[in-house]
């Protein structure tokens, strides 16, 4: 898979310069592969963080560079001073869409898991992701199932008011209507499902046939 570096055009003029550095290509082919985005996207408990860190264990024993951007860890960092409102949800797609892009320009295969509940805003992640392949994951599981899970004690709190703007519960979740790929995960297990989202990446990952790895 060939992807070609877009430099963009509509930066308006100012102090702020866009520097072309090296050539994204030169660094994929070192590495051996091209980059992926894989956007997990589903209710609270769905299984996406699990499902992440199984599928980037697997990555990276077939000899893939792979990270997790991880929406709960990156609420302890970099999204610390958001809340969860729609406005700020979205920042918050917004923010890990760009550094999941600065990640795959670096040849990174990179899996995101984050709720991100509305449409609008994955759409916008896709965006941000330009001409680096992007896989939008639909992690479905029903939310009888998340909320008999609910690891944190989450959605108990939800029902009891406890917690504002909890999704699936006081806030929307807006399914994906034509995701990538979907991972129904009731009466799956882990390994079943991770297996599928990391064959789907190995493939998507692999140069295209010919290609080199850089010396």
């Amino acid at each position: 898979m060939h992807v070609s570096q877009k430099i963009p055009t509509d930066l308006p003029p100012g102090p702020v310069t866009w520097h072309p550095l090296q050539a994204r290509e030169a660094r994929w082919a070192r590495l051996g592969q091209v980059p992926v985005i894989a956007w997990l996207t589903g209710l609270s408990g769905a299984g996406k963080s699990t499902l992440a860190a199984a599928a980037d264990r697997t990555l990276v024993a077939g000899g893939r560079h792979s990270a997790v951007l991880d929406g709960d860890n990156l609420r302890h960092g970099l999204n610390a001073d958001l809340a969860f409102s729609p406005e700020d949800r979205a920042e918050n797609v917004r923010r890990t869409a760009e550094v999941a892009r600065l990640m795959a320009e670096a040849g990174t295969v990179v899996i995101v898991s984050l709720i991100s509940p509305y449409r609008a805003d994955r759409a916008l992640a896709r965006r941000i992701a330009g001409d680096v392949p992007f896989l939008e994951v639909f992690v479905d599981t029903p939310l009888g199932l998340c909320e008999a899970r609910d690891p944190k004690g989450l959605y108990r709190l939800a029902r009891a008011g406890r917690i504002p703007d909890f999704t699936g519960i006081s806030a929307p979740y807006e399914a994906p209507e034509r995701p990538d790929l979907t991972i129904a995960t009731e009466g799956r297990g882990t390994a079943a499902c991770a297996r599928v989202l990391s064959a789907r990446l190995m493939r998507l990952s692999r140069p295209a046939e010919g290609a080199k790895p850089g010396r």
